[in-house]
Formats: C-alpha cells, sequence, structure tokens
C-alpha cells in the first residue's frame, strides 16, 4: 500500500487513519508525519496509537497487532531471588520528581538490536511537555537521592501507556514497572500498556492481546475519572521491601 496515502496533515486535531488499516509488515505501521503536539499525542493514544521513529526519520505512528500488556491484578513477575534482596534494599519508590531525568536516562540506555535510540530531542521535548501538562507521568526507583530506575509513560482517564524505562543499578527497572503496578492496582487501573513485545516484558509476565481487543478495553477504561496532574503526593513514598 502506498505509505503517501498515511501522511498525515499539518492540523494536529485531524483524525488517525483507522488502525485496522496498519501494515502487517512492518507490523503495525499506520501513519508518517505530523507532529508530536500534545493535541496530536493525546488523540493518538485514545486509539491506541503512540509515535516511534528513530533521528533522521519522519515521526512513524503504529498500532501492531497483537499488542502486549501488563494487568495489574496480577503484578509483575519477579524472581524469588530478586523478591527475597528487596527485603535489603534501601530502594523507594516515587512519582513525578524527576520526569525530565527518567526520560533522559531512558534515551541514553543501549537497547539490543537497536543502532541508537529512538528517543530523539524532539521525543524529549514533547514528553516533558505532556508531563508539565499532567498527561505523561515518571515513577522513580531512588537509593537516598541518587536515581537508580524509573520508567515513564502516558496517562488517559484509567489506562497508563507505558513508553520506556531504565535500570541505573540492577534491576531498577523492574522495581520502577512492579511499582507502577502496585500502586495502579490499588487506584483500580488493569492494565498497563507495553506496545510493542520483547523476550524482557514476557518473562515478567506481560499478555498479549490483540488489536481488537485492547481497543475494547482501551475505549472502556479512557472514560473513566483519571488522575491527572502530579503524581507525586498521591503516589507517595512505596518501600520496595512491600514488593517482596
Amino acid at each position: 500500500m502506498n505509505l503517501r496515502l498515511r501522511l498525515l496533515p499539518d492540523d494536529p486535531r485531524a483524525p488517525f487513519p483507522a488502525v485496522q488499516s496498519a501494515l502487517r509488515e512492518p507490523d503495525g505501521l499506520l501513519a508518517i508525519g505530523g507532529d508530536l503536539s500534545p493535541i496530536r499525542l493525546l488523540g493518538a493514544y485514545r486509539h491506541g496509537i503512540f509515535p516511534w521513529y528513530s533521528d533522521g526519520q519522519p515521526i512513524l505512528w503504529w498500532s501492531p497487532d497483537p499488542r502486549i500488556v501488563f494487568r495489574t491484578a496480577g503484578g509483575v513477575r519477579l524472581s524469588s531471588r530478586f523478591r527475597r534482596s528487596l527485603g535489603k534494599l534501601p530502594w523507594v519508590v516515587r512519582a513525578d520528581t524527576r520526569f525530565a531525568e527518567v526520560i533522559a536516562a531512558c534515551a541514553r540506555t543501549p537497547r539490543k538490536d537497536q543502532g541508537g535510540t529512538w528517543i530523539t530531542g524532539e521525543m524529549e521535548a514533547a514528553y516533558i511537555e505532556l508531563h508539565r501538562l499532567g498527561h505523561a507521568h515518571s515513577v522513580e526507583v531512588f537509593e537516598d537521592d541518587m536515581l537508580v530506575g524509573g520508567i515513564y509513560g502516558v496517562a488517559i482517564g484509567r489506562m497508563f501507556f507505558g513508553e520506556s524505562m531504565f535500570s541505573g543499578e540492577s534491576g531498577g527497572s523492574k522495581v520502577a514497572l512492579a511499582g507502577l503496578a502496585y500502586r495502579l492496582r490499588e487506584w483500580g487501573w488493569p492494565l498497563i500498556d507495553a506496545q510493542v513485545a520483547n523476550p524482557h516484558l514476557v518473562s515478567m509476565g506481560a499478555e498479549y492481546v490483540s488489536r481488537v481487543d485492547f481497543g475494547l478495553l482501551l475505549e472502556h477504561l479512557i472514560a473513566m475519572p483519571g488522575r491527572e496532574g502530579s503524581w507525586t503526593v498521591e503516589f507517595g513514598d512505596l518501600n520496595v521491601s512491600i514488593l517482596a
């Protein structure tokens, strides 16, 4: 199919193509172009679409099939050995205190089978703006005042769309994800979107969901009352021993 038919118009309010029209190869490629304005980004996430591209490429928009998600009711699968170690770690999990540092650390983290980061400077600026507006959030893992892991993503209604995570110390990203799932479960948020599968996510309990089923879940969850604005106070300090 001619990709020129999928070129987004300049108007950030213009609708995206139907996700059912996404390519099978590469899986989920839906549209190109446009911008990363808050209006466009939030409109994309509301339809299960996200940007993913590298420096030197136009903005590429994706809706893969199947999708991969974590169900917060089941938590994040951590090995027994790692869980035992959590009781001895002086780590604390917080939210929205170091968003810019978390996304910058994610951008610096090497990825297997990728020649460079997909978190461009343009992407960093766009999500920092979403954070300023109360739609993007970070969950951070601290040892004293040192950031040892984190995850960031976008929240709409009661749906959390995970974007990227990093470890400054071994296990830091796992604790950030597990801490996020723990709090979201308490808040009545059932899903964390993990977008594209990889063996690491599957090993931690992520599940495949068809694009059709994901769309139905998404429609329901984004219509529910969420938590816009800073999560710092409501999230509180979560001692990692509770995850053990």
